[in-house]
């Protein structure tokens, strides 16, 4: 916000105090992202000493290739890259290696199909993550590493996704992964990136060569077209179903107790397949098992899951 206000000369339109915090904060991002990058390019040199090549996604990536003309714009968490699954065990005992410990110290292990637990070292600012997917295992077959590959950037010996594909996991990674299809919502971090990367690449072209992930795709560019105000990069393809999700989503802006139950009820019916789905797995992994029974008798992951689920108060 902060940035483009200021490129529009509109700050001037802000209380002063509002405007002294927002250049603080992005100040304090700005720094944080300048020392993500030194920490992503550490790991980039270190794995290509030990001939694995990690291509590095979300938000890193796009720090990496200078998507943003400040990379104060975006906040970033986590530093995420995909290896092949080749290379994924010895990656992972590489970074061991190399003093980055599980952030989790309850020992529970991730139920995560798409990366491995999420690592820290000592002094850095990020913790990463080892992907060896990156979409839920019902889509993994589609948008994968042997889809991505072909057709990766590199740029200054560091790989990272074409624009195209950039664009569809942007979008796939709040509409899938973070189950925004069902909750029909925008998360504006993800929709600002695809503004962005729809200037790189033409959109419709680049969701050509999926099927499953047509319509999900197709959904997130109809609501980011509405709320950019009828951006031409934007277009999508107009079909019953999207204009109805569209429909949804608009009608979703109005905060109102029914929005708000029918948010909860869609939560707790995800958690509940979710857990179905952990519960049928572990039964085949021993692992996966005793990771399971740890989380349930723990009193303060309960609590935590209710207070996700909103059915009970922070």
């Amino acid at each position: 916000m902060y940035c483009n206000l200021k490129r529009a000369n509109f700050l001037h339109y802000l209380p002063e105090d509002l405007v002294a915090y927002m250049k603080h904060i992005t100040n304090l991002n700005r720094e944080r992202n300048q020392q993500i990058i030194i920490q992503a390019k550490e790991i980039n040199e270190l794995l290509l000493k030990n001939n694995i090549t990690p291509i590095f996604l979300k938000g890193t990536g796009n720090l990496l290739e200078g998507l943003y003309e400040d990379v104060a714009e975006r906040m970033v968490g986590d530093i995420d890259f995909i290896v092949s699954k080749e290379d994924y065990q010895k990656t992972i005992d590489i970074m061991h290696d190399f003093d980055y410990h599980k952030v989790d110290k309850k020992g529970y292990g991730s139920f995560d199909f798409k990366h491995y637990d999420k690592l820290k070292r000592e002094g850095k600012i990020a913790a990463i993550e080892i992907h060896k997917e990156l979409l839920k295992e019902k889509y993994a077959d589609e948008f994968n590493y042997n889809f991505i590959i072909n057709d990766i950037q590199v740029i200054n010996k560091i790989n990272v996704l074409s624009f195209k594909n950039q664009l569809s996991l942007t979008i796939i990674a709040i509409q899938i992964n973070d189950n925004g299809l069902h909750f029909k919502s925008m998360a504006l971090r993800n929709g600002y990136d695809v503004f962005l990367l729809s200037k790189k690449t033409s959109v419709k072209s680049a969701f050509l060569k999926l099927n499953k992930l047509q319509h999900p795709l197709n959904c997130f560019i109809a609501i980011s077209n509405i709320t950019f105000n009828n951006i031409k990069t934007l277009s999508y393809n107009k079909t019953i179903e999207t204009e109805k999700y569209l429909r949804i989503f608009l009608k979703n802006l109005n905060v109102s107790t029914k929005n708000k139950f029918i948010v909860k009820t869609i939560s707790l019916k995800l958690f509940i397949w979710n857990s179905i789905l952990v519960f049928k797995k572990s039964i085949f992994d021993r692992v996966l098992r005793k990771s399971l029974i740890k989380k349930i008798f723990d009193k303060s992951w309960r609590k935590e899951k209710l207070i996700q689920l909103g059915l009970k108060k922070s």
